[in-house]
């Protein structure tokens, strides 16, 4: 009992602690309360406790980008494979667990990106710090952009390749450390995302391409949050920059987002595939997709380019969101207006008291844990989707942009009148 108990105060100790980061300036029992209220929250119940309370439930906390998720045909789709194919794969699909939906998936992937192939991992988080840490070794170089996701970070921090990280966006930092430090390793990995979730802005794929064959190096694109959100068809990056995906050595990807079911995908270059379908950590050491994910993605995939007015729709909605909250002067930072798109705010406080008054009127958009972005750049993510309409993004920043006003009219009034003071 008493190693137990020993456990048990020191994970609430912890969890304490994780309050404090989260929200700072409450107590420590306050903070841990909001965290419970925040945080985890399952979605049907919030729904109907928003729809009984406001009469709305609308959510930009869910990254289906194309309205997938809740699609009669892809839960169908899920449905007769759990039906005909069971729920899982039962085993690393390298000694029992492939199944032939895994192969027509991975070929549907490899022909709407336009690569030659691409294999499919049951984790995207483990998709990316699988393959980060794997690739190279100690006489190797990664040069990571400084806001990559935590699974790039854990990645390269497992890599024994030495690893360096250039200021988020800044090719030109990028540029400079592979001129100092390129020459002293064998191989070279950039690593970038196609749009990045926190700021949702995008790297310069052209000149990317450039650094990356000046500096002999090779480019990984994390495209989890660009796959049906950039270029006309919803392909990423390369169809947005008009450039050939077979210019990128790694494509990333996820099946979580755009696909709205899980896990994650490697594609390029049949070879590399190939071999990485022998030696990845993540693909040999772990079971196959679920066929009845697999289904359930395939379908989504086929109605992408089915219904092109998808991606346009996203893209229509991106743009008002950003166009909107500008126009009431709020905060989107470097955002261009694509899929994500997060409104920072003058403090922490406010940054809570906005998600606050957001769930009181139907809307579901909790903020960003501090340990996840600076600290000083509190923020409330948005997921835009194909289903959402102008007059709930409109009625959604009026809340906001309500607000910041309310706390800049309450600091104005704090704050004290100098020149009144001394009778100027």
């Amino acid at each position: 009992m008493g190693r137990s108990r020993s456990l048990e105060e020191y994970a609430m100790r912890r969890l304490r602690i994780a309050g404090g980061a989260l929200f700072s300036g409450r107590a420590y029992e306050a903070s841990v309360a909001a965290i419970e209220g925040v945080y985890l929250q399952p979605l049907e119940g919030l729904k109907e406790q928003l729809l009984s309370r406001s009469g709305r439930f609308v959510s930009f906390a869910n990254y289906d980008y194309l309205g997938l998720g809740g699609d009669a045909r892809v839960r169908g789709a899920a449905a007769r494979a759990a039906l005909e194919l069971g729920v899982g794969a039962e085993a690393s699909r390298l000694v029992g667990g492939s199944r032939t939906i895994h192969e027509e998936l991975e070929s549907e992937i490899a022909a709407f990106l336009g690569v030659d192939a691409a294999m499919t991992l049951v984790s995207g988080y483990m998709t990316n710090a699988s393959l980060v840490g794997y690739l190279l070794t100690k006489s190797d170089l990664i040069v990571v952009d400084d806001l990559s996701h935590n699974s790039i970070v854990v990645g390269a921090s497992v890599s024994h390749a030495h690893v360096l990280r250039f200021e988020h966006g800044n090719l030109d930092h990028l540029d400079e450390l592979l001129a100092q430090h390129r020459g002293r390793s064998k191989r070279a990995l950039i690593v970038v995302e196609g749009l990045y979730s926190m700021d949702g802005d995008m790297p310069d794929l052209r000149r990317l391409l450039e650094i990356r064959d000046r500096h002999d190096a090779w480019l990984m694109v994390d495209e989890a949050h660009s796959i049906g959100v950039l270029g006309a068809g919803g392909r990423g990056i390369a169809e947005h920059f008009g450039v050939d995906p077979n210019e990128i050595d790694f494509i990333i990807g996820t099946l979580s987002k755009t696909f709205a079911g899980s896990g994650g995908f490697i594609a390029g270059r049949r070879r590399v595939i190939e071999w990485l379908r022998f030696t990845l950590p993540a693909f040999v050491f772990s079971v196959g997709l679920s066929p009845m994910i697999a289904a359930a993605v395939r379908e989504g995939l086929a109605i992408l380019q089915a219904e092109p007015w998808r991606v346009a729709r996203v893209q229509e909605n991106s743009r008002f969101f950003l166009d909107e909250a500008r126009a009431r002067d709020l905060n989107t930072g470097g955002a261009i207006g694509a899929g994500v798109v997060c409104v920072q705010f003058p403090s922490h406080d406010v940054c809570m008291l906005a998600a606050e008054r957001l769930l009181e009127a139907g809307f579901y958009a909790p903020p960003i844990p501090q340990l996840a972005v600076p600290k000083n750049k509190p923020r409330i993510r948005f997921f835009i989707s194909a289903d959402h309409t102008e007059p709930d993004i409109s009625a959604a920043l009026d809340i906001l942009a309500k607000t910041v006003q309310a706390h800049a009219h309450k600091n104005d009034a704090q704050t004290p009148n100098h020149d009144a003071a001394i009778g100027v």
